[in-house]
């Protein structure tokens, strides 16, 4: 049977122990494969039977290999990448931009290149990785941001999305086209850059005589 591409990947069910345990290996083998295979050679077959799971298993709690795949990228990534509150828009470009760099230079950040890459040929996996991790993850940022802005912090001119693309996008290039590092020393390098390009401006200084 075909599935919509608005498909939605099924909340976690509150499930018994025991089940929560298969949900975990099923991820993990779909995680696995991802990194070794690369996604257009992922299938639910093969999840199968490195998980130790049955297909109707699998399909019982995911419509297809795309939903498993994506699941277990947010349910892997996500603990990385807590995005808390901070006092100061400095502290909060900092610090998340030195979390995105570790997650990026890790596994985490080789599976993420490995989704992304697949999401350029196939629409399901673009739009299941936008609707189940772009989206509510620049969602949260926005909040974030936009209260900077009704605290003053973030001076008005500067669009949100803007300001998500400048902090984010570097990062992202660097891990699809690897001509660099995503080192410590780059994400802090990276937040002055940032910081200094959204700083309130001065007037125009007066001419001297």
């Amino acid at each position: 049977m075909e599935h919509s591409l608005e498909e939605e990947i099924p909340a976690r069910p509150p499930g018994r122990p025991r089940d929560e345990a298969v949900r975990n290996r099923i991820r993990h083998a779909a995680l696995e494969l991802l990194e070794e295979v690369g996604f257009s050679n992922v299938t639910c077959d093969a999840i199968g039977q490195r998980s130790g799971a049955s297909k109707a298993t699998i399909y019982r709690w995911w419509p297809n290999k795309v939903a498993v795949v994506i699941d277990a990228f947010v349910e892997s990534v996500t603990p990385e990448l807590p995005l808390r509150e901070t006092a100061t828009l400095e502290e909060y470009v900092t610090v998340h931009l030195r979390q995105f760099a570790r997650v990026v230079s890790g596994r985490n950040g080789r599976l993420l290149s490995a989704v992304i890459a697949a999401a350029q040929n196939d629409r399901q996996v673009e739009a299941a990785f936008l609707s189940h991790w772009i989206k509510p993850r620049r969602a949260l940022s926005r909040k974030a941001l936009q209260k900077f802005k009704n605290e003053g912090l973030l001076p008005e001119r500067f669009d949100i999305e803007q300001v998500l693309d400048a902090m984010y996008g570097p990062l992202h290039f660097l891990l699809m086209v690897r001509h660099g590092k995503p080192t410590p020393a780059y994400a802090e390098s990276l937040a002055a850059m940032i910081l200094h390009g959204l700083a309130p401006r001065e007037g125009p200084h007066p001419h001297r005589s």
